[in-house]
């Protein structure tokens, strides 16, 4: 098996257990083997595909040819928008009634939540989109766009069956928030998530293997 093609069927059986496992499968896995069973189980595989996702990218290596050249334009906008994802990402943690465990919304939406009602979900497709427009390689359309659409579908997915479970609750929740982020207007991400989003960035694209973010400017 050449390693596009292990690239294309880890990405997916990522999304297909994925998926499976968060919607269709789930009710009669977790009343087979419980609840913790059944998150151990989930997380491995999700591990074991996602790594293999990781080994056949880097074992294409850099392809011959780019599709597009991002330009200095690509490389601002990709790094403003990675600052915004890192926020959302450390926000995602602060009274997010979409995490697993979560009991429901409790009042209505403030910091990040007041951007979108998925802040993870979306930190992890910008990051991709962002990676994707970057490094402009079909192996990178393959890989980030498997991610796109697992964080995407996921988070309309995690509407459906938290409506389901909570109802009107949840309902008035969704009136109350947006599903794209900034579409109900700007919001103020909380100090928490702007300072630890802020460093989780500076951190994380100063240990980038090529130079990333403002480090590509000032390293």
């Amino acid at each position: 098996m050449t390693p596009q093609a292990g690239l294309l069927l880890s990405c997916i059986a990522f999304l297909a257990t994925h998926f499976l496992m968060s919607h269709p499968l789930r009710g009669p896995l977790v009343r087979a083997m419980g609840e913790g069973p059944f998150r151990g189980l989930y997380s491995l595989i999700a591990l074991i595909t996602f790594g293999g996702m990781i080994y056949f990218y880097h074992a294409i290596g850099r392809e011959p040819y780019h599709m597009w050249d991002a330009g200095d334009a690509g490389w601002i906008a990709g790094t403003i928008l990675m600052w915004l994802a890192a926020i959302l990402f450390v926000g995602s943690f602060l009274g997010n009634p979409a995490l697993v465990g979560a009991r429901g919304p409790r009042g209505g939406p403030s910091g990040v939540l007041a951007i979108t009602r998925h802040p993870m979900m979306w930190s992890f497709a910008i990051w991709a989109a962002v990676h994707m427009m970057i490094i402009a390689q079909f192996k990178s359309v393959i890989f980030d766009g498997t991610i796109i659409i697992m964080a995407l579908a996921g988070a309309a997915g995690q509407d459906r069956k938290k409506s389901n479970l909570m109802g009107d609750s949840w309902h008035e929740w969704t009136a109350q928030t947006a599903f794209i982020p900034f579409t109900r207007g700007l919001a103020y991400p909380g100090t928490v998530a702007l300072l630890g989003g802020t460093a989780l960035y500076l951190i994380a694209t100063w240990a980038h293997p090529m130079p990333a973010g403002i480090w590509r400017w000032v390293a």
